[in-house]
């Protein structure tokens, strides 16, 4: 590899323009806290090259000089100079504490994790780095900046590693993850640059394709943008109000995406252009909206109020589009001066850089928080990677409680993601919705401005349907973790009994100390995941006596006790409850006179020519068998996600237009599945009917009535067992 010369002068050239940088918007600025940084870093470089065959230590500066541009505060510049020196030199954390103290250390640290788990596998590389990402910048955001600053400079001199294969595995990286995040920081300057050069990389073609058709415009309309700034000046400033206009062509990437989001080719975009306009006050951009909109048309649906709402990064701006001079269309972007520097510097415009910490009085990073709070969930790397991207990736939508609460969720998202966005136990216990004053599916997609209100009731739960369609990842990870504990909770019972049973074969008694002492063998936390495992046939209650209670050897079962963890081997005996009594083979039937469902206690009868027929307890038709013991059956539930019963419930409705389509769209989105339906009686007021409901178990049925209960047509629902 060719090394080009750098001198140590050139490089304290690039350390003195630096300071000349931080000078510019800091004249305090501690010059020998600086100059002690920049000698140990360089130092610890010494002899080492980057790709390029630079010397190592441009690398710091470069990542220095864009933090200064942001006026940020020098333990932050310092961590830039330094922030390699642990992963890559014989420099320790102790030696940067000495020297420049526990916060600097800190966030050396916090960067230095990073980089060490980028060398990781790919896969395993950018969940773990993703998740260690979110924990360091909860406890100091400047870890992130440092971090996105290091990405940016490595991004710009891209072109120097040889592999195309490590370049487009960066490139994707940059795109699905840092850009993203420099966009959550309101960090424009480096989100615009991340995306480019990585757009560049993945999709040459398409960015060379775009910017010679930009190209083209621009040589085919020359002089267009200064003509338009000139006439919107013009026009703000005669109306009284002072004003800077800018004018710019939009990015190849932005408007690749607009290709792709709206689905149509370059020719059919026409707001490729966006002119800032910036005025002195909050009402000023109110004023110069009006007088846009009262000499330009306005295209619909292209104005956003972002100064009233802002966007979850801060930003704030009223964005509208127009049939603006010259018969164009084109964006325009109204706000303040302080919005604008917070449009560019994002984070940084609230930063003190005397204090080194945010000045702003708003929690500018509750999402990074919120982001941290899916790791306690237990999540693996990789969930918590997809839904970091989910929330990431989408626009927003505002939505309102009944009290005015403003609510902001990512586009697509749903009434049940409202739910857990205003808190987990309204989420955990929704069952409808109100969207604008009317019933809607839970599944329903949320617009701009609807006012929501979360039914709730104390017996409803989370199904395992809902995630399809949430759009959040708060939502879909506390569904996940809510359907894993039920699973648990439901399976250990069955686990439990059946390792009793088992015990009592031995007349030992089960101990709960030796079961806690073993779990480790077992590779679980608790004695109800040992339970689960023994349901659901993952373990043997043959395996967990030997474990707990190797004195009674080997453990042979008799033929009298049947455990469903010695059929694994069949296709279902992983999702299923023990069935006691019944012969292998025989046939089954679940009873039409009570529709009994799982969580139902149930009894089994011999009936010639059928089988068993299953009936719930309460069944009246059991009356008849009195006498004939001997046909009854000791039966439980099988447990099956993929098998639905039918039960049966009498529904009294108002006689109204739209009640039974109510009735039927409140069970479709509770999941039940209508079978059946009768109508048993009708009046001029009411109407009867019976409907079988396909659900997975009692629970839900349980669920699908109180749901029904809480809608304005329904007079009465009740459970039918006869």
């Amino acid at each position: 590899m060719a090394v080009s010369a750098v001198t140590d002068t050139s490089l304290d050239n690039a350390f003195s323009n630096l300071l000349n940088r931080i000078r510019s918007y800091n004249p305090f600025v501690d010059v020998d806290r600086l100059s002690l940084a920049y000698e140990l870093g360089k130092k610890a470089h010494n002899g080492q090259f980057r790709a390029s065959g630079h010397a190592y230590f441009t690398h710091p500066i470069a990542v220095g000089h864009l933090l200064a541009d942001m006026h940020l505060d020098t333990d932050t510049i310092i961590t830039a100079l330094l922030h390699d020196t642990v992963e890559d030199c014989d420099i320790t954390l102790d030696d940067i504490s000495s020297r420049f103290g526990d916060e600097v250390a800190s966030l050396v640290n916090g960067v230095t994790k990073l980089s060490r788990i980028e060398n990781q596998s790919p896969d395993m590389r950018q969940a773990e780095n993703f998740r260690k990402l979110m924990v360091a910048i909860s406890q100091d955001i400047r870890v992130l900046l440092v971090k996105l600053a290091d990405r940016l400079h490595n991004m710009q001199t891209i072109d120097s590693i040889a592999r195309l294969e490590k370049k487009e595995r960066i490139a994707r990286e940059t795109i699905e993850i840092f850009a993203p995040l420099a966009e959550r920081l309101g960090i424009t300057q480096f989100q615009s640059e991340l995306e480019d050069i990585s757009f560049s990389i993945l999709y040459p073609e398409m960015r060379e394709s775009i910017q010679n058709r930009l190209e083209f415009l621009a040589a085919e309309s020359e002089n267009v943008i200064p003509r338009i700034c000139l006439e919107l000046q013009t026009l703000i400033s005669d109306n009284g109000i002072e004003c800077q206009v800018t004018g710019r062509r939009k990015s190849a990437y932005s408007i690749w995406r607009k290709m792709q989001h709206r689905q149509m080719g370059m020719d059919q975009l026409a707001d490729i252009m966006a002119f800032r306009l910036i005025v002195s006050s909050i009402p000023q951009c109110y004023e110069a909206l009006g007088i846009v909109h009262t000499h330009f048309p306005m295209v619909m649906g292209r104005m956003k109020d972002y100064i009233s709402t802002p966007k979850r990064n801060g930003y704030r701006s009223i964005h509208t589009g127009v049939i603006g001079p010259l018969n164009r269309r084109i964006e325009i972007q109204l706000r303040t001066a302080d919005m604008h520097d917070l449009a560019e510097r994002g984070v940084a415009a609230h930063w003190d850089y005397k204090s080194g910490r945010s000045v702003s009085s708003e929690d500018s990073f509750g999402w990074v928080q919120e982001l941290v709070s899916l790791i306690e969930m237990n999540s693996g790397d990789d969930e918590f990677l997809e839904y970091t991207k989910m929330d990431m990736y989408s626009d927003q939508v505002f939505c309102f409680t009944p009290r005015g609460d403003l609510i902001s969720l990512p586009a697509g998202a749903t009434a049940v993601d409202f739910a857990f966005a205003v808190h987990s136990k309204v989420g955990r216990h929704c069952c409808g919705v109100e969207i604008n004053g009317k019933n809607r599916q839970l599944a329903s997609e949320l617009k701009n401005g609807d006012q929501v209100l979360i039914k709730t009731e104390p017996e409803a739960k989370p199904i395992a349907e809902w995630e399809e369609f949430v759009a959040t990842g708060r939502a879909r990870s506390a569904i996940r973790r809510f359907i894993r504990e039920e699973h648990i909770i439901e399976f250990s019972r069955v686990g439990r009994a059946l390792l009793e049973k088992e015990y009592r074969f031995h007349n030992v008694a089960l101990q709960e100390s030796a079961i806690k002492s073993s779990l480790n063998a077992f590779k679980v936390s608790r004695s109800e995941e040992l339970f689960a495992m023994i349901a659901e046939g993952k373990v043997t209650v043959s395996e967990v006596i030997n474990r707990l209670n190797p004195e009674l050897g080997n453990v042979v079962k008799p033929a009298d006790v049947k455990d469903t963890s010695i059929q694994k081997k069949k296709k279902d005996s992983s999702d299923t409850f023990n069935i006691s009594g019944m012969n292998p083979g025989m046939a089954l039937h679940i009873a039409n006179c009570c529709h009994p469902v799982p969580g139902d206690k149930i009894i089994g009868i011999l009936t010639t020519g059928k089988g068993l027929t299953i009936h719930a307890r309460e069944c009246i038709t059991l009356s008849k068998f009195t006498d004939v013991p001997e046909l009854w059956v000791k039966v439980d539930w099988k447990r099956n996600d993929k098998k639905w019963v039918a039960g049966r419930i009498q529904v009294t409705l108002l006689n109204e237009t739209g009640a039974l389509a109510a009735l039927t769209t409140i069970i479709a989105q509770q999941a039940g599945n209508i079978s059946y339906i009768q109508f048993t009686k009708r009046t001029a007021d009411f109407f009867t009917l019976l409907l079988d409901v396909d659900v997975a178990n009692l629970s839900q049925l349980k669920s699908i009535m109180s749901v029904v209960r809480t809608n304005q047509y329904v007079e009465s629902v009740e459970r039918v067992l006869m």
